[in-house]
């Protein structure tokens, strides 16, 4: 199994908001040390719970403090971006750091209307969508009438992040798709990864399709302690549908201690239910599942923790589940 991280410097209560991007660069350091293949970044505008809104700068901090991991996106929202400029970006990681860049492209738009008006975008139109992930691939292979600088002396990989529609549009512009979230749990996605590699549009670059899973994966000695491990997050998301917030991981006695509405409760037991969780035994055989029913090439581990020390230990057991 190739294993890679997904890390969307997540804020903490007790910390200062801008302590999350320096916890990622060291986590970003310890993945390299155990191995795993990649380290992206994400792109949440506005979230008080996520401190990075521009992976390229956070790509560029990892980079000056790594040697070998690959670094990416997952992803830059394109609809928030000029094409042109998004490749000048990249370009620039990959000047710095060859071989090294992987360009990860979503369409999610901000999560509330003031942000996407601060964005100014409110739209996230498929089409639109399709036709600026192709502008920005012709910019960086060089076949737009304008070049992008500093022109590339190698191909910088895109992946599509993608749920829906999106995997077709992934398979229509001939890329890599990467997948998470609701989606995996669906019946639905062998049809569609199966339409997928059937309707894929080869090129030189991406000569076969390639599927990518990102989920969020809890190794325990236990179940129950796994589920410990994954409450902050499923907080986090439980407390955004009341209140509209995504906040900062909380620490479990915190949460142990506040009121849990009904509601509150059984959404966070859903998320509980729905996590790759329990001891290596237990999520092997979950991931093994997983990989059959989409034939993925690639785990892209997104699970965070409140407990830096933990989430160093859970990184740790996973890079040795993957080794195994």
């Amino acid at each position: 199994m190739r294993l890679s991280l997904l890390d969307r410097s997540r804020t903490r209560s007790g910390y200062p908001e801008a302590a999350a991007l320096q916890h990622s660069v060291e986590r970003a350091q310890w993945a390299e040390s155990l191995g795993y293949h990649r380290f992206w970044g994400a792109e949440h505008h506005a979230v008080p719970g996520i401190a990075s809104g521009a992976p390229a700068v956070l790509l560029a901090a990892v980079g000056a403090q790594t040697n070998r991991i690959r670094l990416g996106s997952g992803g830059v929202m394109l609809p928030h971006h000029q094409p042109l400029v998004v490749a000048e970006q990249f370009l620039m990681l990959q000047a710095l750091y060859p071989a090294r860049i992987d360009l990860g492209l979503g369409r999610t738009l901000g999560f509330t209307e003031p942000v996407r008006r601060a964005l100014r975008q409110e739209s996230d139109d498929v089409e639109n969508f399709a036709n600026d992930v192709e502008e920005l691939r012709d910019y960086l292979q060089r076949n737009a009438g304008v070049t992008a600088r500093p022109a590339a002396e190698q191909p910088l990989p895109i992946f599509l992040l993608a749920t829906g529609r999106g995997i077709s549009t992934a398979a229509r512009l001939g890329l890599p798709v990467v997948i998470g979230g609701p989606i995996l749990r669906s019946a639905d996605l062998p049809h569609m990864l199966q339409s997928y590699r059937r309707e894929f549009r080869p090129s030189p670059a991406v000569p076969e399709p390639e599927v990518l899973i990102s989920a969020d994966v809890y190794i325990a000695d236990t179940t129950e302690e796994a589920h410990q491990l994954a409450l902050p997050e499923a907080w986090a998301m439980a407390r955004s549908r009341e209140t509209g917030e995504f906040g900062p991981l909380e620490p479990v006695k915190d949460i142990r201690a506040q009121r849990w509405s009904r509601r509150t409760e059984e959404r966070i037991q859903q998320s509980l239910e729905q996590a790759i969780a329990g001891d290596e035994h237990q999520v092997a055989n979950r991931l093994d599942e997983l990989f059959t029913r989409t034939g993925a090439s690639e785990l892209l581990v997104s699970t965070s923790t409140y407990d830096r020390q933990a989430l160093r230990e859970l990184d740790t057991r996973m890079a040795g589940l993957a080794a195994g």
